[in-house]
């Protein structure tokens, strides 16, 4: 009895919040998540020679695992590519270091900054709507991750191995390490975020704006978008190609069953409520 009571004083405390309440409660949300990351940005900064040598410059050397997994199964992708990096400024390397450490800060700390932003949004929904969400935090968490190991060991070695064996008169392949460790940064976070598209498609469907119908209607035209993407990351390679769309469409296509699923369920609610 004594816990029925307190409930509905709880809830209308949160709902009582003024809109400075709800500012300052957001504010201490993005001060623990900005927290996350510098804590891990400063574990990665001082793991220096770990990060660089075994992580950002991994994909430059014949023991990566993705070159040991095609050359063995497919007998390609057997050499490294031939890229040397240099550096311009006297600063570069300062900076660049203390970039990639922020950037693998916000890679690592990425569950609990969604979490803190999951609790921020739970108090507004309906009970029924959190049901919904269940488990939101550790699928976006896993979603982003596997879209980031994709494009580290899919999409990266792939895409280097093609540029920096692209010929052009008599030129030598050496990148500057700001522009090495910018394409490492754009073949690794984006994938991260297009991984997410289920739950992009989940709340989507949620308000209507996405239906199972029309993404069937425009499935032909995403799989075209899906082989170009993988055409201009990967060499003139049909395996290669293969391996890269093939998880990029099934990601497309799980993401036409969740939408059947959330309109499923909100005809069911509706039949119910009739």
């Amino acid at each position: 009895m004594a816990e029925q009571s307190v409930q509905p004083h709880q809830g209308e405390v949160e709902a009582e919040m003024s809109f400075l309440e709800h500012l300052e409660v957001l504010r201490w949300h993005l001060i623990r998540g900005i927290a996350s990351i510098a804590l891990f940005g400063i574990v990665m900064f001082l793991s220096k020679d770990f990060v660089f040598d075994r992580i950002i410059f991994g994909p430059k050397f014949a023991d990566f695992p993705t070159y040991q997994f095609f050359c063995h199964f497919f007998n390609t992708m057997c050499e490294p590519p031939l890229l040397e990096i240099q550096t311009i400024k006297v600063e570069e390397k300062f900076i660049t270091h203390l970039k990639v450490s922020i950037i693998l800060g916000l890679v690592v700390a990425f569950p609990y900054i969604f979490y803190e932003a999951w609790r921020f949004i739970k108090p507004g929904l309906y009970p029924r709507e959190q049901r919904a969400a269940k488990g939101i935090v550790l699928i976006c968490s896993m979603l982003f991750l596997t879209g980031v190991c994709f494009g580290y060991f899919i999409i990266s070695p792939f895409a280097l191995k093609f540029l920096s064996s692209y010929e052009i008169a008599d030129t030598a392949s050496t990148a500057t390490l700001t522009s090495y460790v910018n394409n490492m940064t754009m073949y690794t976070v984006p994938a991260g975020i297009i991984f997410e598209l289920p739950i992009v498609v989940f709340f989507l469907s949620k308000v209507g704006l996405i239906t199972p119908e029309f993404m069937r209607k425009y499935r032909r035209m995403a799989i075209v978008v899906i082989l170009v993407l993988a055409a201009i990351i990967t060499p003139p390679d049909p395996t290669t190609q293969v391996l890269i769309g093939v998880p990029l469409y099934i990601l497309y296509e799980v993401s036409i069953l969740i939408s059947k699923r959330v309109v499923a369920q909100q005809l069911e609610e509706e039949e119910a409520y009739a």
